[in-house]
């Protein structure tokens, strides 16, 4: 009997591990998929005396991206958010996580601006209330405010094509 115990002991621990190879790591459960955007009114990253508020959300589907001048996974996703601000398919929205207004501005202007608008989050309280991890992240907001998805890390070409777009596609479909 004293050597069942750790023969079951490990074999729960192989079985635990093998289950944990399997997952996603980019899906990050979120307990805010279904539930409203929260709520924040900050200063704007280009306009300091402007709030940008979640309301912004309301009436259109789009993207918040959280982002970081000092994020290297920011930098990697960049083009892609530019390319697909270009198509002008979804507004995207930036929440410029724990950064430095000087070099987020100039990360923007030597990068391009793929933001319809960007909050400045200084501190991080508002990523906080969204239950940010780090940076990158993207959610997809249905016109109602509903957070609909969520993507932890860098977005790339197939994540854009094959998740991002089909849902808001979808989500421009559903009555308003």
């Amino acid at each position: 009997m004293t050597f069942l115990i750790p023969l079951v002991v490990f074999v729960l621990m192989v079985v635990l591990l093998g289950v944990g190879l399997t997952l996603n790591p980019r899906e990050v459960p979120s307990p805010f998929i279904g539930k409203p955007a929260p709520a924040f009114s900050v200063p704007q990253l280009h306009a300091p005396d402007e709030a940008l508020t979640s309301e912004v959300f309301r009436g259109q589907v789009s993207l918040l991206n959280v982002w970081a001048s000092w994020c290297v996974s920011c930098r990697q996703e960049h083009p892609l958010l530019v390319e697909l601000a270009k198509t002008d398919r979804v507004p995207i929205y930036g929440l410029n996580y724990k950064d430095e207004r000087n070099a987020a501005l100039e990360w923007l202007a030597r990068l391009g601006n793929p933001y319809r608008s960007s909050a400045f989050d200084a501190d991080g309280r508002i990523g906080i209330d969204w239950g940010v991890y780090g940076v990158p992240e993207t959610f997809v907001i249905d016109r109602k405010g509903i957070i609909r998805h969520k993507f932890t890390g860098p977005l790339t070409r197939e994540a854009i094509d094959d998740i991002l777009l089909p849902l808001v596609q979808q989500l421009k479909g559903e009555p308003g």
